[in-house]
Parts: C-alpha cells; structure tokens; sequence
C-alpha cells in the first residue's frame, strides 16, 4: 500500500500545445508496472477547453464540479455536471471543457497501449467551441 498525501503531487499548468485557456492539471494516480491505468484532476476555467485529440485505448471523464462541454467528431456539443460519466471509445475523436462562463473539474482516465495515451490533434476554434 502507498498513500500519496494530498497535496503532495503538485499542480501543473495546461501546455498551451494541447489547450486553449486556462487549465490546472493534478496528478491522481500514475500507472503502475502491473497497470494501465492514470489519472489526473483537470480545472477548466471559463472558455477553457482541449485540443481535439484520441485515446489508445479510450477515455473515462468523471465531473467533479462545474459545468462543462463536451464533443466526439460528427456529434453535437453535449453539456455535462457533476457526477456524468463520459466514455470516449479507443481512436475517437474529441475534445473537452469548459462552459463559456462557468469553470468545470473532471477526473480524466485513460490506459496506456505500448506507452503511448492521448495523441493531440489541433486545436478547437472559437467558432467550433461556440457555434452560436
């Protein structure tokens, strides 16, 4: 057993290659020799969002708090809360975020497949973000 103390991984900010606003990501949990699997919280501020991009093996998004958006390609943007669970199938294209005005806290889990867990694509526009 290992117990990481909260506050004892510390906090990064969003490369600006992967997302546009600002984003505060803290680590959760590594994968493991045994495992896959990691985590991390992510803190969307208002208007914050993603690159588009795909996972290996796919990803799991549990909101913590806020209100946020979310999109797979050739869907809709679909609104999430507290407590929705998203699961974006292996290969799927999408990204994720922020409200416009509302900041939004989500668990991001993904697996690794031979190393590798997220590839970044371009970023989402303006105009894609808020097609109003």
């Amino acid at each position: 057993m290992k117990i990481h103390p909260a506050g004892s991984r510390p906090s990064t900010s969003g490369p600006a290659d992967w997302f546009t606003g600002r984003v505060r990501i803290d680590p959760q949990f590594d994968t493991h020799p045994a495992g896959h699997a990691a985590g991390s919280a992510v803190t969307f501020e208002p208007g914050a969002r993603t690159n588009w991009h795909t996972h290996p093996v796919g990803q799991t998004l549990i909101v913590l708090s806020g209100l946020g958006r979310v999109q797979r390609a050739g869907g809709p943007i679909e609104e999430i809360r507290p407590g929705d669970v998203v699961w974006f199938e292996p290969g799927e294209r999408h990204w994720h975020g922020a409200g416009p005005t509302t900041a939004m806290t989500h668990l991001a889990i993904q697996e690794a497949l031979n190393g590798e867990v997220v590839t970044w694509l371009e970023p989402v526009t303006d105009e894609q973000y808020n097609p109003h």
